[in-house]
Parts: structure tokens; C-alpha cells; sequence
């Protein structure tokens, strides 16, 4: 197994993105490894964290920053292990739910996000949601978009399990493109983008791995961690907000578990992100800066 760094000249010609690179050291237990992460207005007191899936990176936010950076918020985008300029393990098998889970706690508390805003979607919320369940006096507020947080007990999306056995089969996998499935389309620089991390095959393993650890039954090892979560979730009286989109094949019908399950989320400006798909920041970025503006004040 080897760690593999960051070549930062694969990414010097992608457009629209020229913010500061920052990283943060984390322990795994296969060696330290590095998180990078974008953090504008870090002298401001609000926080918005932007959580990425599968098999993006802090990219996919790159029409949402400059926004929320503007409204005067603090706007923080990790890429994930494995995910963006962040390190990569060679080998898939080093990838679990919950080393991710400790990677990110272990970040969130050495940059030191207080008063957090979560903006979460797919393996964003399923990461995010549970650091906010576990650090509940550092967040204030979430907006879940296109996410969940499984434990198993109900069957999985069946075009969620093509997905899963097409990402383990898949040969030469063109991760750009799969990005591109989730859209209504995506321009050259964007696939560039969005394949920048993935030189080749070695680098991918994160993106293969992920679908692989989603609690797809009771006997998942992550269920009994995501069942915590959810009691805690269920006494979250903080404002929470669904944000899902209209043409998403994989979550639609997921934010209900939310708005029955969590009290935070009784009286919220529920939104429907329009004309969108399971990348909705890419389709409509402006309606989830809107949604996540709208509870600002709250």
C-alpha cells in the first residue's frame, strides 16, 4: 500500500478555480496523511462548510463560494481523502466509513470550525451529518441536498446498486464522465476538472471504495454508528433544511426520513432545487445558495 501526494501541476490549468491551497495533516492508521481544503474570509465569525460526494471534489462548489463569501460568511471546502488535491491510498481497502469519519473530525478539530453551517450532499451528508451529530456545539445549522444517512434497515436504491457494481467492474473508469451522468451536462473544462485527480488507475481507488461502504444491511459494521447519529439527530432542535433536487434518480424521497425524524426541521423553508440532478450544485448552484442563505438568520 502506498500513500500517494498530490501532483498540484495536473491542476494548474483548470479554470475557475484559483483559491488557496491549505492543508492539514491527519493520522490513519497506514500513515499521516493530507487534507486540503479551501478556507476564504477565515477572519469571519460564520462558518459554511461545504461537504462534496462521489466522485467529485471542492470543484463542484466553485459557483457557490464567491457567493456565501460575499454574503460575508467564512466558507470552508475540504476535498476528502482520496478525493481533489487531498492524499490517496493505493489500495481501496483502506478506505472505511469510519476512518473517513475520523479523518474529518480530526480536521475539523485542527483547523478549528466553530459556528458551522453544513452544506451536505451524497457521501457529504453521510459523512457530514455524522461529525455534526458528534461535534453539536460546533455546528448551528445544516441543509441537507441529495444525501441520507443509511443504516442499512431499508433496501437501497436500485439504481444506486448498478451504480455500485458498475464502479467495482468498470475497467478504465472515467470518473469525469460519471460526474457528468449526474448532470445535464458538462463543459470540457469541467471533465477536465474533475478528472485532474485521477491521473490514472492507482488514484481511483477511493472513488471505487465508496459505493462498497454505504450500510446496505443490519450487519454493516458502520449501521450501529449511524443509528447513534440518528438519536442524536432526532433531538436536533437547530435549524435543519431539505434542499434536494427534482431530478435526482438516486436520494428523491430520502428527505423525508429528515423531515419526519427531526424536530429542527419543522418550519424550515423547504426547497426544491429545480432543474437538477444528483449534482445539483453544478446544475442550479444559485437555488443552493439561496437555500442555504434562507436560514442564515435563523
Amino acid at each position: 500500500m502506498e500513500i500517494l501526494k498530490t501532483n498540484l501541476e495536473d491542476f494548474k490549468n483548470i479554470e475557475n478555480w484559483e483559491y488557496k491551497e491549505n492543508f492539514y495533516t491527519v493520522n490513519s492508521r497506514h500513515g499521516d496523511i493530507n487534507i486540503h481544503y479551501v478556507d476564504e474570509n477565515s477572519d469571519k465569525d460564520e462558518t459554511i462548510l461545504l461537504m462534496h460526494g462521489n466522485p467529485t471534489w471542492g470543484y463542484l462548489y466553485r459557483n457557490m463560494i464567491d457567493p456565501l463569501k460575499d454574503a460575508g460568511y467564512r466558507v470552508v471546502v475540504p476535498d476528502l481523502p482520496g478525493f481533489g488535491k487531498s492524499d490517496k491510498f493505493t489500495s481501496r481497502y483502506h478506505y472505511t466509513y469510519e476512518e473517513f469519519v475520523d479523518w474529518m473530525s480530526q480536521w475539523i478539530e485542527g483547523v478549528n470550525l466553530k459556528n458551522v453551517t453544513l452544506f451536505c450532499q451524497d457521501w457529504g451528508g453521510l459523512i457530514g451529518l455524522r461529525l455534526a451529530a458528534k461535534y453539536d456545539d460546533r455546528f448551528n445549522r445544516i441543509v441537507a441536498a441529495n444525501t441520507g444517512l443509511p443504516t442499512g434497515k431499508a433496501p437501497l436504491n436500485p439504481g444506486f446498486l448498478i451504480f455500485k457494481e458498475f464502479m467495482n467492474i468498470k475497467e478504465d473508469l472515467h470518473v469525469a464522465g460519471q460526474v457528468r451522468n449526474g448532470t445535464n451536462g458538462l463543459d470540457q473544462a469541467a471533465l477536465d476538472a474533475y478528472n485532474a485527480p485521477f491521473p490514472n488507475e492507482t488514484y481511483k481507488q477511493g472513488v471505487r471504495q465508496f459505493p462498497n461502504i454505504v450500510p446496505s444491511s443490519p450487519m454493516t459494521p458502520s449501521r450501529k454508528f449511524n443509528e447513534e447519529a440518528w438519536e442524536k439527530l432526532k433531538k436536533w432542535h437547530k435549524p435543519f433544511l431539505c434542499a434536494f433536487s427534482d431530478n435526482d434518480p438516486i436520494f428523491a424521497g430520502v428527505e423525508n426520513s429528515f423531515l419526519k425524524h427531526i424536530p429542527g426541521s419543522k418550519n424550515m423553508p423547504h426547497v426544491t432545487i429545480e432543474n437538477a440532478g444528483h449534482f445539483l450544485q453544478e446544475d442550479n448552484p444559485d437555488g443552493c445558495v439561496k437555500a442555504i442563505l434562507s436560514i442564515m438568520e435563523y
